[in-house]
């Protein structure tokens, strides 16, 4: 059984970067399509970024393409979402998943869920 871990939250100004950390204990993640959501106070948990067993294959939701950028390093048993030009609307707790098969982009495709990062963007 995966556990993972989130990290790398913190509070930051309105354009700032933060990058965090999603590292796995128990078993490897190798081989295995990892994502990232976030759930803002109030709202739904919203799908933000898919990465692929090897890397090679990402998804990212419209709101922060070009901004947030995945990656995994698979000799570390992590995952990483790098964050850049940070505004008010990304606030929220940030999640990792293990995909477990169906559509990439809802929750419902995941397990092994962390209990999240928060990440507060300061105007």
């Amino acid at each position: 059984q995966v556990q993972v871990v989130e990290s790398g939250g913190g509070v930051v100004q309105v354009g700032g970067s933060l990058t965090l950390s999603c590292a796995a204990s128990g078993r490897t993640i190798r081989g295995y399509n990892m994502g990232w959501f976030r759930q803002a106070p109030g709202k739904e948990r919203e799908f933000v970024a898919f990465i692929n067993w090897n890397g090679e294959n990402t998804h990212y939701s419209n709101s922060v393409e070009g901004r947030f950028t995945t990656h995994r390093d698979n000799a570390k048993n992590a995952v990483s979402l790098q964050m850049n030009n940070l505004i008010p609307e990304d606030t929220a707790v940030y999640s990792c998943a293990v995909f477990n098969g169906g559509t990439y982009f809802s929750d419902k495709a995941y397990n092994n869920w962390g209990r999240g990062t928060q990440v507060t963007v300061s105007s």
